[in-house]
C-alpha cells in the first residue's frame, strides 16, 4: 500500500477467504483516538472479512452466471433453428427465439404476434394424429418428427420437431421445443431433382446418337461402304466429345459452388481468343454462319486462355442450339470502361424479361433450365476473372445477346491486388442474420486473404463501421426489423464505402433499387466462394482506382493522396486530408457535423463539434477558400457543411 494513504503504524489487515480460496484482503487504517488496534479490533475485522468474502464470491458467481446466461441467450436467439420454451403447467410459451417467431408469424396476418398465434395452432403428426399444447404437460418426447402446423383459415407449414422436458425432481417444469422449417429443404430437394433431370436430359442426347450409330454398325443388313462407316464413327466421336464436355461442365459447376475453381490469367490478345473459339465452332455440329466483329485497337486482356475459350464455346454452342440453322451468330468485342466486353449474339428463341434473371443460376427454373450447365459455368469462369456476364433480349423469338467483360492489361497493372503482398489485408464487414451465411462468407473471405468482421445486427454493424473502418461491407437485404437498402441510406458512414448487397431475391426491380441507392454490386444467394471473392475484389479495385476529383481549381488524386489548387500542391495533415476526402466523395450532399465526427474522428470519443469547425477553418485557409464566400466548403446553417458537386453552381 502507498505510504501516503495508510501509515504503516495504523494498519490492520486480514485475508478474505471463501471455501479455502483467497478472494481479497480486508484492511483498516488510521484508527481514531490514542493507541493502536486491539485484539477485539482484529476479531471484528476477521468477522467482517469473512462476511465480505462470502458477499464478494456470491457477486462474482452472479456476474459469471449472468454473463453465461447472456451468451446462451445470444446463441439461442441467433440460432437458425426455432426454439420455444413452454411452461408445462400452463402450456403457455415462456420464451421464443427469432426463428421460432418467424415460423409462427408466417402463418398469421401482418401484425399478428407469435405468442397469440401459438394459442391458435394445430399441430398434426405425419400419421395424422393431432398434438395439442395441452399434451405438453405429459412431456411427450419427440425426436425428428415431421409436424404440420396450421391455423384457422388454411395456412400451414411443415417443420421438423424435437421436444425435451426440463425436470425439477420428479416434476416436469418446462418443455423445450425445437423447430426446423422444412420449406427450404423441400425447395432444395425439388431443385436438386430438377437439376438431375436436366443433367440426364443433356446426357441422353449424345448417348442416343452413340447408341444409334453403334446399333446401325453392328446390325446393318449389308456391309456398309467406307464413307458410311466413317460417318457413323464420326457421330460416335462427336457424341463422346459432347459427353466429355458435359462431364467437364458438371465438375466445373461443382468446383464453382465449392469455391475451389482456379484460373491463371495472363495478357492475351482478344483476336487470338475469338479465333480459337471460331475454329472449334464447326466441330460442334452447327451449320450457322459465324460472323466476327472486333473493334480496332483493342487492348490485351487478362485471361486464362483455356477457360475464356471455354466460355466462348459454351455461348456459341447455346446460340447454335437455340437458333434456326440459316441464321447467323455474331461474336464481337469492344472497349467497355477500363476493360473489354465480348459478346455472342443470335437471332434465335430469345427470352422474356422474367427469364433473364434465372439464366445463370445453378438451379434454373422453367424454360431457362433448357440452357443446362453451360451458362452456370460461364458465369463462374467470368467472375473468377473479376468480370461480369449478362444476358439481353428484346423478347421471345427476337434473339439474345450474351456479354461478358474482362479486365484490360493496363488496368490490371495499375490496380493493386486486394490480397497482394504489398498491401495490408482489406477488411470486409459482413452483415447477415443467418449464421450459416456468416460462416460460409467468413470462410470464403479468410481463404482469399481478407480480414472478415461479422455481425447479424444492424446497430452493431453501424458501430463496427465507425470503429473498425472496414474497406468494404457485405450487407444482407433483409435484416431483422430493417431493410438493408434503407439501412444503407440511413447510415452516413456507408456513403463512401463500397457496399455489396447479398440477398435471396433476384427480381430486377429489387436489384435496380439497391444499385440506385448506391450499392456497388448485388449478389443473389446461393453464391459460390469464387463468385463472392471475385465481386469483392472487383469492388475494391474500383474503389482504389477512383477517378480524381475536380472542382474549379481544386483537384484531389485519391490514389496518390495529392491535393492541388490551381496546380499548386497543398500540404495537408492526415486529419485535414480525411476531412476533405469525406466531403468530396459526398459532393452535392450535406454532411452534418455529427456525421463528420463519426467519419473523420471515429477513433476519438473526445472529439467535439468545435474541433470540426476548427479543422474546416484550417482547411479553407490552406485551400485559399474565402470563409465569407466559399467555393469549396460551404456552410449549411444549423446542420453542417457541403462541398458542391462538380458543375454545381
Amino acid at each position: 500500500f502507498h505510504s501516503d494513504l495508510i501509515p504503516p503504524n495504523t494498519m490492520l489487515a486480514t485475508p478474505m477467504r471463501h471455501r479455502g480460496e483467497h478472494v481479497g484482503t480486508f484492511f483498516l487504517g488510521d484508527k481514531e483516538g490514542e493507541g493502536g488496534f486491539t485484539e477485539e479490533d482484529e476479531e471484528l475485522l476477521v468477522l467482517f472479512a469473512s462476511q465480505a468474502a462470502s458477499a464478494l464470491a456470491n457477486a462474482r458467481a452472479h456476474s459469471e452466471e449472468r454473463r453465461a446466461r447472456a451468451h446462451l441467450e445470444a446463441l439461442v436467439e441467433t440460432s437458425p433453428v426455432g426454439v420455444v420454451v413452454f411452461d408445462a403447467r400452463t402450456a403457455e410459451p415462456a420464451a421464443l427465439n427469432r426463428e421460432a417467431r418467424r415460423i409462427v408469424e408466417a402463418l398469421g396476418r401482418p401484425g399478428n404476434a407469435a405468442r397469440d398465434l401459438l394459442g391458435e395452432l394445430t399441430a398434426r403428426l405425419a400419421g395424422g394424429r393431432e398434438l395439442t399444447l395441452d399434451e405438453l404437460r405429459n412431456a411427450e418426447r419427440l425426436r425428428g418428427a415431421e409436424v404440420e402446423l396450421s391455423v384457422p383459415g388454411g395456412r400451414s407449414i411443415r417443420v421438423l420437431v424435437n421436444t425435451t422436458p426440463i425436470r425439477t425432481g420428479e416434476e416436469v417444469e418446462s418443455v423445450v421445443v425445437t423447430m426446423q422449417d422444412l420449406a427450404p429443404l423441400e425447395e432444395l430437394e425439388r431443385l436438386r431433382i430438377e437439376f438431375l433431370g436436366m443433367v440426364s436430359h443433356e446426357l441422353r442426347a449424345p448417348l442416343a446418337s452413340i447408341k444409334g450409330s453403334t446399333t446401325t454398325l453392328l446390325n446393318a443388313p449389308r456391309d456398309l461402304d467406307r464413307a458410311e462407316t466413317r460417318q457413323f464413327i464420326r457421330i460416335i466421336d462427336q457424341g463422346a466429345d459432347q459427353m466429355q464436355g458435359l462431364i467437364g461442365d458438371l465438375l466445373d459447376a461443382g468446383r464453382i459452388h465449392a469455391g475451389t475453381l482456379s484460373v491463371d490469367p495472363e495478357a492475351m490478345e482478344v483476336t487470338a481468343l475469338v479465333e480459337q473459339a471460331r475454329t472449334t465452332f464447326p466441330g460442334g455440329g452447327g451449320r450457322q454462319v459465324l460472323r466476327v466483329d472486333l473493334a480496332p485497337d483493342l487492348p490485351r486482356v487478362m485471361a486464362d486462355e483455356r477457360r475464356i475459350v471455354q466460355v466462348l464455346n459454351n455461348l456459341i454452342g447455346n446460340a447454335a442450339r437455340h437458333s434456326p440453322e440459316s441464321s447467323p451468330i455474331e461474336v464481337g468485342a469492344a472497349r467497355e470502361g477500363d476493360g473489354v466486353a465480348l459478346w455472342v449474339a443470335d437471332e434465335g428463341r430469345g427470352f422474356s424479361p422474367e427469364q433473364l434473371p434465372h439464366l445463370f443460376r445453378r438451379y434454373a427454373e422453367g424454360d431457362a433450365a433448357g440452357f443446362g450447365l453451360g451458362l452456370v459455368v460461364c458465369r463462374g469462369l467470368v467472375e473468377a476473372h473479376g468480370g461480369r456476364i449478362r444476358a439481353e433480349s428484346a423478347g421471345p423469338g427476337l434473339g439474345a445477346r450474351f456479354t461478358f467483360t474482362l479486365q484490360a492489361e493496363e488496368a490490371a497493372a495499375a490496380a493493386p491486388r486486394a490480397n497482394g503482398p504489398a498491401r495490408e489485408a482489406a477488411t470486409v464487414l459482413v452483415v447477415d442474420d443467418d449464421p450459416e451465411t456468416l460462416r460460409h462468407v467468413r470462410e470464403a473471405l479468410t481463404a482469399a486473404g481478407y480480414a472478415a468482421l461479422v455481425t447479424g445486427e444492424a446497430d452493431e454493424a453501424a458501430r463496427l463501421v465507425r470503429t473498425e473502418r472496414p474497406d468494404l461491407v457485405l450487407l444482407d437485404l433483409m435484416l431483422p426489423g430493417r431493410d438493408g437498402v434503407e439501412f444503407m441510406r440511413e447510415t452516413p458512414e456507408l456513403s463512401d464505402l463500397p457496399v455489396i448487397i447479398i440477398s435471396g431475391y433476384g427480381r430486377e426491380e429489387t436489384i435496380v433499387r439497391a444499385l440506385e441507392a448506391g450499392a456497388a454490386d448485388y449478389v443473389v444467394k446461393p453464391f459460390s466462394a469464387a463468385e463472392l471473392t471475385a465481386r469483392v475484389g472487383a469492388a475494391l479495385r474500383h474503389r482504389e482506382g477512383a477517378e480524381p476529383f475536380a472542382l474549379g481549381d481544386l483537384a484531389i488524386d485519391y490514389e496518390r493522396r495529392e491535393v492541388t489548387v490551381g496546380g499548386r500542391p497543398v500540404e495537408l495533415t492526415a486529419t485535414e486530408y480525411e476531412l476533405l476526402r469525406v466531403l468530396s466523395v459526398n459532393a452535392g450532399r450535406v454532411m452534418s457535423t455529427d456525421a463528420l465526427l463519426r467519419r473523420v474522428w471515429a477513433r476519438r470519443e473526445d472529439a467535439t463539434v468545435q474541433e470540426v469547425r476548427n479543422f474546416v477553418k484550417k482547411l479553407r485557409r490552406k485551400l485559399g477558400d474565402e470563409a465569407a464566400s466559399p467555393s469549396f466548403i460551404r456552410n449549411v446553417r444549423g446542420v453542417g457543411y457541403k462541398m458542391p458537386a462538380p458543375g454545381e453552381a
